[in-house]
């Protein structure tokens, strides 16, 4: 979970390098076709079929509606905004996903629980700052793909049990060329000038994915999951040793409480 997490960390990385050179939509067209690629590679190695009639359900076109908001939203945080406070807002996604758990599949959540949720909101609102003069309204677009990662996560629990983690894989990278494609209307296709950095984007983003899928399907989620929040440590590593940033006192509180809260949410039970 740890590698997935700083793969994830690196294709971000990457992905606000190349946007600076290569349209965004572009990017995200091109990577999604490579991952959807590779995952069907191994489908079909498994003897699966890359895309059975199973994605074609309700459920997953809610997921895939869900998964291009946050792919399209997230991407464009990551190209417009820094690194360390989108990196950080992201770890608000259970925030989200437990109270929506609650309400959609009669999960229980106890008083501690919705007090953690409350808490990391506040968090959240501490590294914004709505009103304040380091406020910028393109931060919200960190929020959007969080909310859209959330319903994602959401509609994958109720997804049909038959489909392997391979086959969602390949769907979800086919959603992401999707958006891409999406994307692309606003911002165009153009000449790659910097192969390498698209390159770097998609091995790390794959590789992330797969060590993902290993983690998933190998360790108990209960163990691997708080490993998750390892990626805003890897995230504002890099955000300041490659892109000189300085994440105030107030967006690194609201980060280390976002994370705490986001643990004991996955670790309490009630």
């Amino acid at each position: 979970m740890m590698a997935s997490m700083a793969g994830f960390a690196i294709e971000d990385a990457f992905l606000k390098k190349a946007a600076g050179a290569v349209p965004l939509g572009e990017i995200l067209l091109i990577e999604g076709l490579c991952g959807m690629a590779f995952f069907a590679l191994l489908a079909l190695r498994r003897g699966e079929a890359p895309l059975p009639r199973g994605v074609l359900t309700r459920t997953m076109a809610v997921r895939s509606g869900f998964e291009i908001v946050g792919r399209l939203f997230y991407a464009l945080a990551i190209a417009l905004t820094p690194l360390s406070s989108t990196s950080a807002i992201l770890q608000a996604t259970p925030l989200i996903v437990v109270p929506a758990a609650a309400v959609l599949f009669g999960e229980r959540v106890g008083v501690f629980r919705w007090t953690l949720i409350g808490v990391g909101f506040l968090a959240v609102l501490l590294i914004i700052r709505p009103g304040g003069e380091t406020f910028t309204p393109l931060s919200l677009l960190a929020v959007a793909g969080m909310l859209g990662f959330a319903g994602r996560d959401l509609a994958t629990r109720a997804a049909p049990l038959a489909l392997s983690n391979v086959q969602l894989g390949t769907a979800g990278f086919g959603v992401l060329a999707l958006a891409g494609v999406v994307l692309s209307f606003w911002t165009g296709i153009k000449a790659i000038e910097t192969p390498g950095l698209l390159a770097g984007a998609i091995v790390f983003g794959v590789s992330g994915y797969a060590a993902l899928t290993i983690a998933m399907r190998s360790g108990e989620v209960s163990a691997v999951t708080p490993f998750r929040y390892s990626r805003l440590v890897f995230a504002l590593i890099l955000s300041v040793a490659v892109f000189g940033e300085h994440p105030d006192a107030m967006t690194l509180a609201g980060s280390a409480i976002i994370v705490a809260c986001g643990v004991a949410l996955l670790t309490r039970k009630t």
